[in-house]
């Protein structure tokens, strides 16, 4: 498995490409994100999103009819895939499938599980792949999404980070912004949150 990143857009949003077998798995295709894409594919699957914040999917629209694939996105954030509420700009695109907590499926001969981390937004989850942990708005390294956001929650990120904090297996963290980190190295400091929030 390989993988690779490239920020995109003025929030310099990780748009990751998991390639297997000579098969592609794109994340979160942010603004601009098409162009490194095309040049970067030969035979993509699927587009999968960790949540429905516009920098995460301004894509989604041109890479779904570019390539006739499917766009997987938490059922929790559905909405905002197909509503444009802040007037950003960005084409609207519809999930084909919902995805539900916890219930595995497969691309590109890898194993694929969304766990659904609440708080950013009502739906943001996290995709593991293997060993890789594709986090989105919801853990960077040394810090947490924001949660003033419409349809944020506090109080469901506090839920979040607890449930986070029991995560036994450590990985590789592939976040929405920034640089990658672990699961072990993010627990031994993100307790923090919990008595900020």
């Amino acid at each position: 498995m390989k993988i690779l990143c490239k920020p995109m857009g003025p929030y310099q949003t990780n748009c990751y490409i998991v390639s297997n077998n000579g098969q592609e798995i794109i994340i979160d295709p942010g603004m601009g994100a098409v162009s490194w894409v095309k040049a970067n594919v030969k035979n993509p699957l699927v587009i999968l999103n960790t949540h429905g914040h516009s920098d995460h999917i301004w894509s989604n629209k041109a890479l779904k009819e570019a390539f006739d694939i499917p766009i997987y996105c938490p059922i929790g954030d559905a909405f905002l895939l197909e509503n444009d509420f802040e007037n950003e700009g960005y084409a609207l695109s519809k999930p084909d499938v919902k995805v539900n907590d916890k219930k595995p499926f497969s691309f590109a001969d890898l194993n694929i599980q969304y766990f659904h981390f609440p708080g950013h937004t009502p739906g943001c989850s996290a995709i593991k792949i293997g060993k890789a942990f594709f986090t989105g708005d919801f853990i960077f390294k040394g810090s947490i999404g924001r949660v003033d956001f419409p349809f944020s929650s506090p109080k469901d990120m506090k839920m979040s980070i607890k449930q986070f904090l029991n995560i036994k297996e450590d990985m590789t963290i592939y976040p929405g912004h920034g640089a990658t980190t672990t699961v072990k190295a993010e627990q031994r400091i993100i307790g923090q949150w919990l008595k900020i929030l």
